[in-house]
């Protein structure tokens, strides 16, 4: 099954994210599909780029969500 999730980039004690579409069944470091959007902590507020179309059509073509990014989605929602 494919997932949206998220993989761990940058340095140490530094983390930025990457949103992507995986294999559930592989590590969250190997190979991924798409990279769907982008997520760094550390700025104040947290920067949160989502490619909310190719969200969706991951979605329809029956991608699952994790519950990290699932709050995402509603975070970029809202964002002006």
């Amino acid at each position: 099954m494919l997932m949206i999730r998220l993989r761990r980039g940058g340095a140490k004690q530094n983390p930025v994210y990457r949103v992507v579409v995986s294999d559930s069944r592989k590590d969250t470091q190997a190979d991924y599909l798409d990279q769907v959007g982008f997520y760094n902590p550390n700025v104040e507020p947290p920067e949160i780029r989502l490619d909310l179309e190719k969200v969706e059509k991951w979605q329809s073509q029956g991608a699952g969500v994790s519950e990290t990014v699932q709050s995402l989605i509603r975070k970029a929602q809202q964002q002006p």
